[in-house]
């Protein structure tokens, strides 16, 4: 069996895939084609049906819960992970009352679907105008002074300074002190129809590149470089250590919890469909009639 599977080209992905890009880890009887993508383009083509495995924005993935399971390998969730919310020079000047962007103002986002965009609406609502754009250009964009204000993902967390640009807030933060919980930032997708031993194969073969990764670190660090953008070594293991946790082992007890929470504040703020189904965490999904 041959399947499509997308990830981003983001150092955590690299290493946790790591086994399974280079072929030392495999799943017994199941080719893997994989293609590397933004964190956008990923969700918009597990949405279309064109990847039939895809590392999605928790909040695409929320939408898509008839038809797709999360797995319990792979997921980037935790604490401290969040987008942060910066300013371009000078655009601090548009924050108004209570540190409200003014309805003028720019905003840049990393993608319709993305969980940034998902946060940044439910603790930032209806300021500023929004627009999308690809995340590797946000920071460069706000340092330019061609928008005011952009939700940063990824390897921003280590370099906005560098641009010269304004903290003003950490949306991560407003997710866990709402929640109470880590904030699940992205999951594994897997399509229902590929049925429990194909689901339950690829689990474990993600979990098993994991470990490999963890086992090999110079040979994970190589695979992380050729698809990293610019980035140094230590910027790209702060990454790692940042992103790759217990959680991406496995979800676990407090992962599902995490991801009902979220599930409850999209549904509550009109992200996902009245009526639509709920995403289901592999297990759960496999015990549901």
């Amino acid at each position: 069996m041959r399947l499509a599977i997308g990830i981003s080209p983001c150092p955590n992905d690299t290493f946790v895939f790591h086994g399974l890009l280079t072929g030392a880890v495999r799943v017994p009887g199941i080719e893997l084609a994989f293609e590397l993508c933004d964190v956008q383009a990923l969700n918009t083509a597990m949405a279309s049906g064109r990847f039939d495995v895809a590392k999605a924005s928790s909040a695409a993935a929320l939408r898509l819960g008839r038809e797709c399971v999360a797995l319990r390998a792979g997921a980037a969730l935790g604490f401290g992970v969040g987008p942060v919310l910066l300013g371009a020079p000078g655009a601090l000047a548009l924050l108004v009352a209570r540190g409200r962007i003014a309805e003028r103002a720019r905003v840049l986002v990393p993608g319709a679907s993305t969980t940034a965009n998902l946060l940044y609406r439910l603790f930032r609502v209806g300021e500023g105008r929004i627009e999308q754009v690809v995340f590797s250009e946000i920071l460069p964009r706000l340092a330019c002074g061609d928008a005011d204000f952009g939700v940063c993902i990824h390897e921003g967390r280590f370099t906005w300074q560098r641009h010269g640009l304004a903290f003003v807030e950490d949306l991560g933060a407003c997710w866990e002190r709402h929640a109470s919980a880590p904030l699940p930032l992205g999951v594994i997708l897997a399509r229902r129809a590929l049925g429990s031993d194909v689901l339950r194969a690829l689990d474990a073969g993600i979990r098993a590149s994991l470990e490999h990764a963890r086992a090999h670190r110079e040979d994970a660090l190589r695979t992380m470089r050729a698809h990293a953008q610019e980035l140094d070594d230590e910027t790209l293991w702060k990454h790692v250590d940042l992103y790759v946790n217990a959680w991406t082992r496995d979800l676990g007890t407090e992962g599902t919890d995490a991801l009902r929470r979220i599930t409850g504040c999209a549904h509550a703020s009109g992200w996902v469909a009245e009526g639509a189904s709920r995403l289901e965490v592999l297990d759960e999904a496999l015990q549901s009639p």
